[in-house]
Parts: C-alpha cells; structure tokens; sequence
C-alpha cells in the first residue's frame, strides 16, 4: 500500500511546488502573490518575489530571503541599482572592469551615487572571495534599503541554478536590511533590463523594484515539524493498513457466527437420569426450574403410593388364600389409567452420554441443546461457542443456520459428482477391498 502511495505523493508535491505564481495588477498598484507551495515554503522557510513594477507585463522573479538581516513583512518599493554603477573595490588587481560581487570592500567611482534620502535597492552577485552577510553589509553601508543577491553562472561553478538560503556563519544583529537570493538566469534578466531602461535616478540607469514575501509564525521549527512528518508518515501508513485489516477480520468472524435469536430458537432438554426431559425453544432454558422441581417432587410419591396399594393387594389376596386354599390367589390386573407403554426406540443422537466441548459425562440436571444435526451439548458451552465462535457444529460442522435437508442435499450432490467422475470411479475400484492387491496403495493421489 505504501508503495503505491509514494508515486502519487511525488507527482502531487511536484505540481504542487511547480505551480505559477498568480500577479495582477489593479488600480491602485501591483497585487503580487509569491512562488511558493504550501509543503516546500513550510519545509524551507518564507519565500519572496522581485517584480519590475514599471514593466507592463510586471516581470517577476522567484526569490529566497536571507536568513539574517531584517524579515521582508512589508513591501519594500523603491529603485534598484547595481553596486558596479558607482562603486569600485578599493584594493583591486585586475586590469579588467570590475565585477559587481562587493567584494571587497568598495569605494565610490564617479560622479553619480544614489540619493540617500531616496529608497534604492542594491542588486549584487554572488562570488568574489566574500560571504553573504560581507555583501549586505557593505550595501548597508552605502546607504541601500534591501539588497538583491543573484547566483553565479552554472556553467563556471558546475553547481544547478537554484535558489539558495544566505546565512551567515556568525553574529549578524548589526545587519538591519532585507536581503534576497534569485537565481542567475533572473539576475542576467534583470540586469539586461536595468542596462536597457529609460528610467533614470542620480543620473544611473534604474528600475522600480517591488520586493513581497510571504511569512508565517511558525517557520522557525517548520523544519522539526517536517521531519517529524516524514518520520511518522511510514507509521501512519501501516496503522492505517492494520486498522482496515483488523475491520475486515472483524466482518469475516461477525460473518462466521450465529445470531443468537437462531441459537436460542433450537430445542434443548434436561438429563433426568433415566431420560431426556423435552422442552419448547420457546422456554426460557436459563430460567429457575421451580414448577418443573415441584413436578419432579411429587411425581415419584404418586408413583410409589400406587406401588404401595398394589402391594397392599396382593398381600390381602395371599392371606386370602392362605385361609381357603380353595381361593386362587388374586393378581392384579394392570390400570386401565396406566396402561403398560412399550419401551419406545431411541434415536442415535439420544445415546449420547458425554458433551464433546468439555468431554464432561451428562449428569442428571445438566441442561443440554440439541442441533439440527441432532448432535448434544452443554446448552451454557454450545451457545457460547455458536454465538462467539462459529456457527458450525463442533462435531460434524454443520451450519446450525442452514436446515438439514439443505446441506443433506448438497452432500448428496458433491456424492453424486463424485461419482459421475471416471476418474473418481476408477479410483474407488482400485482403492476398494475386493480389487487390491499387494501393489495397490494405501493411500490413492485423486489429482
């Protein structure tokens, strides 16, 4: 299950993270919502947008923020202007023009420089010898409000062309600007754009830059919450595997037991000690036998007391007789009211002395149910194996839900089958005691 859950999940966060970013733009400004995906800007922190306001279409680009320096809450709008426009490195040995790394530390070149009472961004490249936080830091200090960093040329480095996030490897708290990463391909964009412009400010080329990014309050342990994600997911997967399989077991053995309506509707009777006592299965088998305690009772003091009349009359006759040999002795006459019963055959099942669940002998009170596959048992141990068990007799395994004449007629024609099968019949000859012989098998392979 998890393995074919994993390919969906994969193709899921890969539309997911690969969705376009909506822009629109109204009357009164630009509406610009950033890249981001609900699981990797949860996974990775905030992510941000650099957008050319005064391009009809807006042009927009996917950024990072840093990790350091002050968090992008509002919109930052203000004009973008690479450092190389008006800056040098201070100490440089190469014969070539200077690149735009702000590394390291800068100097002013030139007659221009951007207005410090203007809100300009600093747009920088990664590389140069120097880290992140060395680069923001010297645009602090030329007086920009939020600096733009873009990646170095894949080609040369070897490295893919991704957002990266800027941290920095020791104290930052004298850092009070934004800062945000794009990637190289953005950055030659946007530069082109820049060289390209009519706009103008101090006298450089510019543009108008709208800085957004979006945050949540919990991205500083998103990343514990991630991996905790990640390590239970497996965990989830297979609880939720055992739960559906424990809910079908639990469908099977529901399926696999008697109703106990059916169970209580079956016959049941009581060892007397001689016989078996019948009772309805509309009595209640569980109830306190008083009234059949009280027949019980009394029915062997009327037996007896006719006993001791007819006894009382043949003593009277003999004494008779013993007066006047001529008197025949009386024998008495068999009751008109109790007229002499033959005793009646039992039943195969009626011999059955001893309970096959607790293989316990019956005992003169034992109650006991009686199956339709005529089969006895303790009534208290059939009926709880039929209701919580199986509705199969523990003996011959008939279904006690089914009528008898059912299942004989299915037995019937799995025999008749049998025997219609050649093979069958062949193997019953050979198996049969009037055909073998000293090579015939004991045990014949119907397959």
């Amino acid at each position: 299950m998890r393995a074919n859950l994993w390919p969906i999940l994969c193709f899921v966060l890969s539309y997911v993270s690969a969705a376009p970013r909506p822009v629109s733009v109204t009357p009164t400004g630009v509406s610009i919502k950033s890249e981001r995906s609900w699981l990797w800007g949860w996974a990775w922190g905030a992510e941000s947008t650099v957008s050319v306001v005064d391009r009809s279409p807006v042009v927009s680009f996917a950024s990072r923020p840093a990790a350091f320096g002050a968090e992008i809450n509002d919109p930052i709008l203000g004009y973008v202007i690479p450092l190389s426009s008006f800056t040098v490195p201070c100490e440089s040995n190469f014969s070539a023009l200077p690149d735009n790394t702000a590394c390291p530390r800068l100097c002013l070149s030139g007659p221009h420089q951007p207005d410090s009472n203007e809100t300009w961004i600093a747009l920088v490249q990664r590389g140069g010898g120097c880290e992140f936080v060395s680069k923001v830091r010297e645009a602090q200090r030329l007086g920009a409000r939020a600096v733009v960093v873009g990646g170095q040329n894949p080609e040369i480095t070897g490295y893919p062309d991704t957002l990266v996030n800027m941290f920095s490897p020791g104290d930052a708290s004298d850092v009070k600007i934004a800062a945000t990463f794009i990637k190289y391909a953005d950055y030659v964009t946007l530069f082109k754009l820049i060289e390209a412009s009519n706009t103008s400010h101090s006298g450089m080329r510019t543009l108008s830059l709208l800085i957004t990014a979006e945050y949540s309050a919990w991205e500083w342990y998103s990343p514990i919450i991630t991996f905790i994600v990640i390590l239970l997911l497996p965990s989830v997967l297979t609880f939720i595997t055992l739960l559906i399989h424990r809910i079908r077991a639990a469908r099977a053995a529901q399926r696999d037991r008697a109703p106990q309506d059916v169970v209580h509707n079956l016959p049941w009777r009581v060892w007397t000690g001689s016989g078996w006592e019948k009772h309805d299965a509309t009595e209640d088998p569980y109830a306190e036998p008083d009234a059949a305690a009280a027949e019980a009772t009394t029915k062997p003091a009327d037996e007896s007391s006719v006993a001791a009349a007819a006894a009382l009359d043949v003593d009277n006759a003999d004494h008779d007789h013993e007066l006047d040999p001529s008197t025949p002795p009386s024998v008495p006459e068999p009751s008109s009211s109790h007229p002499p019963a033959a005793p009646a055959p039992l039943a195969w099942f009626d011999n059955q002395v001893e309970c096959a669940i607790c293989l316990c002998e019956f005992e003169k009170g034992d109650k006991v149910r009686v199956l339709p596959c005529h089969h006895i048992f303790h009534l208290a141990e059939v009926d709880e194996w039929l209701i919580t068990r199986k509705k199969l007799c523990p003996v011959c395994k008939a279904d006690v839900t089914q009528p008898m004449d059912t299942q004989t007629a299915d037995a019937d024609a799995a025999v008749e089958d049998a025997e219609a099968d050649p093979s069958t019949r062949a193997s019953s000859r050979a198996a049969s005691p009037e055909n073998a012989t000293e090579r015939t098998p004991l045990l014949v392979n119907d397959s």
